[in-house]
């Protein structure tokens, strides 16, 4: 059986907007774009190489899967996080895509919930979801995150879209694991609680 597992790399203040380059997201007349590139650098202190070997398949909502389309398959074959994207299955979550582009992905259009509680049970390994907050936040609510891996970096924007929202119930988690980056850098992972 799979599991869904939420990534995302987040400011103190919890902002997960457009943190690879300036011009990435400027919805909502965000500005402070590239904000975790200083950052980037020192992730590897804190992940494992384990990570991409249990991720079996990748989960994005569209703004998300537009933006990493439009990018991954076009980086070096040698660098390692675009090799694997590139090679694993890919899931994105719309009810307005009609072509996916970027080789091996499948569209979910209709029943999202339905559709990954489906993925879940026919398959092995990590479904990982990066970025995607809007996509975050539904799963979070049906009750079909597994875990939940955050990079938390040493900044406080004040402007941005968050990551959690109202959720029906408060959700219960178990920290599993914390790790730290000599930038200050703080990698949280929780498992959430049924």
């Amino acid at each position: 059986m799979g599991k869904l597992v939420i990534i995302e790399f987040l400011t103190v203040d919890g902002v997960m907007q457009g943190l690879g380059s300036p011009q990435e997201d400027t919805e909502g007349g965000f500005t402070h774009g590239g904000w975790g590139a200083p950052y980037a650098e020192s992730i590897h202190q804190v992940t494992t190489s384990s990570g991409l070997k249990n991720t079996s398949s990748y989960l994005f909502g569209r703004k998300t899967y537009e933006k990493m389309a439009s990018y991954w398959p076009y980086q070096p074959a040698d660098n390692l996080m675009a090799s694997h994207l590139n090679a694993t299955p890919k899931y994105v979550a719309s009810r307005t895509l009609t072509d996916a582009a970027w080789a091996g992905t499948q569209i979910l259009s209709s029943g999202v919930a339905a559709e990954v509680r489906n993925l879940k049970t026919t398959g092995d390994g990590d479904i990982a979801v990066l970025g995607s907050g809007v996509l975050c936040r539904e799963l979070l609510a049906e009750h079909l995150v597994d875990e939940i891996r955050l990079f938390i970096h040493p900044l406080l924007l004040g402007a941005g879209k968050r990551l959690f929202g109202e959720l029906p119930v408060p959700r219960h988690l178990a920290l599993t694991s914390v790790g730290q980056t000599d930038l200050g850098t703080v990698a949280l992972v929780y498992s959430v609680q049924s």
